[in-house]
């Protein structure tokens, strides 16, 4: 498979602080790639750049061989890519089924058969589609904004921290309905802080360490290497 989108010398700052410092990286289609890193590395401020929710100082960022370094994020969603935010971000007020219909926004087609696969996905929203958004509990909140950004039927899919604050039962949920998704044609990019888990559906894995890639390898190569176990998986070898 060829590659959907390539990061080139991408480079953030915030205020004089840089948070990316000149990162390169691909994902191929039909892949998941996770980007891992203690907080504050960078990991999120990459995803941000690409979706255009902040502007790089430097670097291009290219989708299926498209420029879209700077674009607004209304432009990006509209070529395919879709992002599940840091808290999930859903409406609070809104019910279930309105919430999935805001990730269908660009579109002026019939949404049934999109919301049959995302109820496919997660029964739970089916129960609790005219339910507040916001009397959901917080793992059926990262289901809803899941199903909320394959309403637009992403090329790629970008998932910003889908464990944070959630019970280790409900993360192990969560990671198995991201195989489900990746499984089902879905190209993801992953950013996880539980390493352990990321690295298991990740087909390739970059680390971040202070706004630069560190090592790279296969999902099973990260989880092997001693330096990746004693800093991010608490492991070491005998």
């Amino acid at each position: 498979m060829g590659e959907i989108l390539q990061i080139r010398d991408l480079k953030v700052s915030y205020g004089g602080i840089d948070a990316v410092r000149g990162i390169s990286f691909d994902v191929r289609e039909g892949e998941v790639v996770t980007l891992i890193g203690a907080n504050g590395a960078g990991k999120s401020s990459t995803l941000r750049a690409i979706s255009g929710l902040v502007k790089p100082r430097g670097g291009n960022i290219l989708f299926n061989g498209e420029d879209i370094t700077g674009k607004d994020s209304t432009q990006i969603v509209s070529k395919g890519l879709m992002m599940v935010p840091e808290g999930r971000k859903i409406f609070p007020n809104l019910t279930v089924l309105e919430n999935l219909r805001i990730g269908a926004y660009l579109r002026n087609d019939d949404l049934t058969s999109d919301l049959e696969m995302v109820f496919n996905y997660f029964p739970r929203l089916k129960e609790r589609s005219w339910q507040a958004g916001g009397t959901l509990s917080g793992g059926e909140q990262q289901m809803l904004a899941v199903g909320r950004a394959l309403m637009g039927r992403p090329k790629l899919l970008m998932m910003d921290e889908p464990s944070l604050g959630l019970a280790p039962i409900v993360v192990q949920g969560i990671f198995e309905i991201i195989n489900r998704i990746h499984q089902d044609g879905t190209t993801v990019l992953l950013i996880e802080q539980n390493a352990n888990m990321a690295l298991h559906v990740a087909d390739r894995a970059y680390v971040i360490e202070n706004g630069r890639i560190t090592m790279e390898g296969s999902g099973r190569e990260l989880l092997e290497d001693e330096s990746v176990k004693a800093a991010y998986l608490g492991t070491t070898g005998s």
